[in-house]
C-alpha cells in the first residue's frame, strides 16, 4: 500500500464530480448518509463532513481527518459490505488528493446514495430509467428484422429458415386469439397464392374479438386477477367479471395505452368519468382481502402495500413495495418515495354504492352494480412513514408525490383535490403516462414483445430494477418504446410488426443449431423461432375446439363455474353448499370466463402453472412435470372432449374417414402414410383392450390431445 504521505505528495487533480463524488458513491454513502448514518458520519453534505461524527473531523484542511485515516489502515470500507481487500490504491490517491487540496465542495451539493449506480445497487443512472432514445432504420427493411439481424451478423450467424404455412399460421393464431386455427382455416391459408396471403391472415386475426380475449387473459395475469377475497371466507368479489369483460373491450378497441393506465387507476377521477371508466378501477379491487385481520390498523397498511407493489410492477416493472420498510437495497427507490406513492390509495378503498371496508359512508361515482374504486374523502388524514414498516412506530408524514427515481420528471406538477376525490391517482396515473417516462414505455412494449416470443427483450418481464435482466437488444426495445409513443400508444400496430418480421415467421429448427446452441442456448438472440408449450386455458379452449364443445359466441357476462373433480373438493369444507357447477352448455365457453376462486383453483390449469392470483405475475412458470402427463390422460373433462370428438364423426364414419376427421380436429391437417398405419393400429388394439369401437376410438383421440404437436407451438 501507498504509505499516507506519498498519497499526499501526488498532484492534486481530482475532480469533485469526476473522480471524487464516484467513489463516495460506490464505496461510502450506503452506510455514511441520512439519519442514522453509520458513526454519526454523514457525507452527503458538506457540512456533515466537516463535523465528522464520533470518532471527530471527517477531514481538515491540508490534514487527513478521520476519513484518510480509515481508508488507508484498512477498516473502510469494511469487507463486510462487498471487499476483500482495502480501498484500491487509486481510489485512496483520488481521495488523498482531494483531501489535502482542501476537500473542496461545490456550494449547495448535496450528495444521494440513489444518484448513481455501483457494483451493488442501482442508481438513477440505471439503463432502464434513462431517456428513450431513437434509432434511424435504414429505408426497405422491416425494423425487427433489422435489429434482430444485425445483432445475428456481429457472430457471423443468421435466423432459421421460415417455418412452412401450417406452421406459421398455428403459431399466429394462438399468439393473437389463443386459439389454434382450424382446418378449413389452414387449407384457406394454403391456397391463397397472392403475395399479401399471410398479411391477411394478421389483419383478420387482429380485427376477431379473440384477440381481446387473447390479451385480456394475459393482463389478468398481471393484476392478480381473481373474483374471491381469498383467506378463510374467500368471498366473492360481486361484479368483478365486469373488469375482465372492460379489458376485452379495450384490446379489441386497441384504445391508446395512457387511456389503458388512466382509467384504470383513475377512471372514477377523469372529467369524462362514465361507467365504463369506473368499472376500470376494478383492478385496483382485485387483491387479496382479509375481512377479519387479527390487527386491522396493521392490515390496513398491507393492503396498500398490495396496490403499491400492483401499480409498480404492473406499469413500471420495478418493485416499489420493497422500499416500505426502509430504502430499496437494490434500486433507487427511497422509502419516502414508497409512501409518497402509497399516499395515492390513502385510506381507502371503498367499493362504489356502499360503505368501504375500512369504514366510511356509502358513496356513488357514476358507476352501479360494480366492483370500482372511490376516495373516502378529497382530504383524507395524513400519512405517516413508519420506522422499519411497524404502524406502531410512526415517522415523519409524507405527503403525496412521485418517485424520484426518473430525474427528468422531477418537476412533475402535484394535483390539487376536487368534489370527493383527491386528484392524487388521476396525477400518479399522468406522471407514470407521460411521453418522457422511460419504464412505462419500454415495459409495455417488452410485455407486447414477450406475448409473441415467450421471452421479453428483457427477460425479467416484471422487473426492470438493478437486479433484473439487462436487455438482450437495447435498440429494439427503444425503438418499440418510440414507435409506440409515434401511434399514440396503441398496441396493435406492434402486434403486426412483431409478426410480420422474418424473426418471428423463421423456423423452431436451425441448420446450425448444434454450434449456435453452444453460444447461445437459451436463443437470446433469437436465431430461430421459440418452442412454445401452451398455456393452461390455450390448452383446454383447443381440446374444446377439437370436440366441438367450444362456444366462442357468448362473449362477457358473469362467469361460469367449471366441473371440479370429488377429489378436489374432498378436502374443502364447503364442497357440498358453495360450488355448483354451472350447466352443460356453460362449460363449453373459454377458460377466461371461468370462475376464478382463490381458495379452490381449478386442478387442471394449476398444474399447467396457471398463477394463483395473490402476486402479480407478468410471466408464467412453465414446467414439465409428470403430474401433467397424468391430467392429461385421466382428467374427465379432457375424456369428455375425446367422446364429443368421437360423437360428432357419426356412427357410420368408416375407420379411414374417422382418422382422417381425428387428425384434422385436433391438428388441423391430413396424417401421413406412416401415421395411418399406426392410427389403424391402435385402433385395433383398442378394440381387444376396451371391447367397443367407439372406446377404441375415443382413445385415438385422447392420444391426439396428448401429442406435443397439439401441445406445443414450433
Amino acid at each position: 500500500m501507498l504509505p499516507l504521505l506519498a498519497c499526499l505528495a501526488l498532484p492534486c487533480n481530482a475532480d469533485f464530480e469526476k473522480d471524487v463524488v464516484p467513489i463516495l458513491a460506490r464505496r461510502c454513502l450506503e452506510c455514511h448518509s441520512g439519519e442514522e448514518a453509520a458513526g454519526k458520519l454523514d457525507l452527503t453534505h458538506e457540512s456533515a463532513l466537516r463535523q465528522g461524527g464520533r470518532s471527530g473531523p471527517a477531514v481538515t484542511h491540508g490534514q487527513p481527518g478521520t476519513l484518510m485515516e480509515r481508508v488507508t489502515d484498512g477498516r473502510m470500507p469494511p469487507p463486510a459490505k462487498g471487499l476483500s481487500q482495502t480501498l484500491p490504491l487509486s481510489e485512496q490517491t483520488v481521495l488523498a488528493n482531494w483531501v489535502s487540496s482542501g476537500a473542496v465542495w461545490p456550494k449547495g451539493r448535496v450528495l444521494d446514495p440513489l444518484e448513481r449506480s455501483t457494483e451493488k445497487r442501482g442508481g438513477r443512472d440505471l439503463w432502464s430509467l434513462q431517456p428513450v432514445r431513437a434509432t434511424t432504420i435504414p429505408s426497405g427493411q422491416h425494423p425487427i428484422d433489422y435489429f434482430v439481424e444485425t445483432e445475428l451478423r456481429t457472430k457471423g450467424w443468421s435466423v432459421a429458415p421460415p417455418a412452412d404455412r401450417p406452421t406459421q399460421l398455428r403459431r399466429l393464431s394462438i399468439d393473437l386469439t389463443g386459439l389454434p386455427p382450424t382446418s378449413a382455416e389452414v387449407e384457406s391459408f394454403q391456397r391463397d397464392n397472392s403475395p399479401d396471403a399471410y398479411e391477411k391472415q394478421v389483419d383478420r386475426l387482429l380485427a376477431s374479438p379473440r384477440f381481446g380475449e387473447r390479451r385480456a387473459r394475459q393482463w389478468l395475469d398481471v393484476v392478480r386477477w381473481a373474483e374471491t377475497s381469498g383467506y378463510e371466507r374467500d368471498q366473492d368479489k360481486p361484479f368483478a367479471w365486469k373488469y375482465r369483460d372492460w379489458l376485452i373491450n379495450a384490446f379489441n378497441n386497441d384504445i391508446p395505452l395512457k387511456r389503458f393506465i388512466v382509467e384504470q387507476m383513475a377512471g372514477d377521477e377523469i372529467p369524462e368519468r362514465t361507467e365504463s371508466s369506473v368499472i376500470a378501477t376494478g383492478m385496483l379491487r382485485l387483491g387479496t382481502w382479509n375481512d377479519e385481520p387479527n390487527d386491522a390498523r396493521e392490515y390496513q397498511y398491507d393492503r396498500l402495500e398490495d396496490l403499491v407493489h400492483v401499480t409498480g410492477t404492473a406499469f413500471l416493472a420495478m418493485t416499489i413495495k420493497c422500499a416500505r420498510c426502509h430504502d430499496h437495497k437494490f434500486d433507487p427507490v427511497s422509502q419516502h418515495d414508497y409512501y409518497r406513492v402509497a399516499a395515492a390509495f390513502w385510506p381507502g378503498p371503498v367499493r362504489a354504492g356502499s360503505a368501504g371496508p375500512l369504514g366510511g359512508p356509502p358513496v356513488d361515482r357514476t358507476g352501479k352494480d360494480v366492483l370500482a374504486w372511490a376516495d373516502l374523502s378529497a382530504t383524507p388524514p395524513p400519512l405517516y412513514l413508519l420506522k422499519k414498516g411497524d404502524h406502531l412506530r410512526p415517522g415523519s408524514e409524507v405527503p403525496f408525490g412521485y418517485p424520484s427515481m426518473v430525474p427528468i420528471l422531477a418537476k412533475t406538477p402535484l394535483p390539487v383535490g376536487t368534489g370527493a376525490s383527491t386528484g392524487r391517482r388521476l396525477a400518479l396515473a399522468q406522471w407514470i403516462t407521460d411521453p418522457q417516462n422511460p419504464l412505462t414505455w419500454r415495459v409495455w412494449a417488452n410485455r407486447l414483445w414477450a406475448a409473441h416470443f415467450g421471452e421479453g427483450i428483457v427477460r425479467s418481464l416484471d422487473l426492470f430494477g438493478f437486479t433484473g435482466d439487462r436487455p438482450t437488444h437495447p435498440a429494439l426495445l427503444d425503438w418499440l418504446a418510440t414507435e409506440l409513443l409515434r401511434t399514440g400508444g396503441r398496441s396493435k400496430a406492434i402486434h403486426r410488426l412483431i409478426v410480420t418480421s422474418k424473426a418471428y415467421k423463421q423456423s423452431s429448427l436451425h441448420p446450425m443449431a448444434a454450434e449456435y446452441e453452444a453460444v447461445d442456448a437459451s436463443n437470446k438472440y433469437l436465431w430461430h423461432a421459440p418452442r412454445k408449450r401452451l398455456d393452461a386455458e390455450t390448452l383446454r379452449d383447443a381440446m374444446l375446439q377439437a370436440s366441438g364443445l367450444l362456444d366462442t359466441h357468448r362473449v362477457g357476462g358473469p362467469s361460469f363455474y367449471p366441473e371440479i373433480s370429488a377429489e378436489a373438493l374432498e378436502g374443502w369444507s364447503r364442497k357440498g353448499s358453495e360450488w355448483k357447477p354451472s350447466p352443460p352448455e356453460e362449460q363449453g365457453r373459454r377458460s377466461l370466463y371461468a370462475y376464478a376462486k382463490r381458495g379452490l383453483p381449478e386442478p387442471t390449469r394449476a398444474v399447467f402453472d396457471a398463477p394463483d392470483g395473490t402476486l402479480p405475475c407478468g410471466k408464467r412458470d412453465v414446467t414439465l412435470a409428470a403430474p401433467q402427463a397424468l391430467a392429461l390422460l385421466n382428467n374427465a373433462f379432457i375424456w369428455k372432449q375425446a367422446r364429443s370428438l368421437v360423437e360428432k364423426a357419426g356412427d357410420n364414419i368408416t375407420e379411414e374417414g374417422f382418422i382422417s376427421h381425428v387428425w384434422l380436429q385436433t391438428l388441423a391437417r391430413q396424417p401421413r402414410a406412416d401415421e395411418r398405419t399406426a392410427a389403424s393400429a391402435h385402433l385395433l388394439a383398442g378394440r381387444r383392450l376396451l371391447g367397443l369401437e367407439k372406446e377404441a376410438r375415443t382413445s385415438l383421440a385422447l392420444v391426439l390431445m396428448n401429442t406435443n404437436e397439439f401441445m406445443f407451438i414450433d
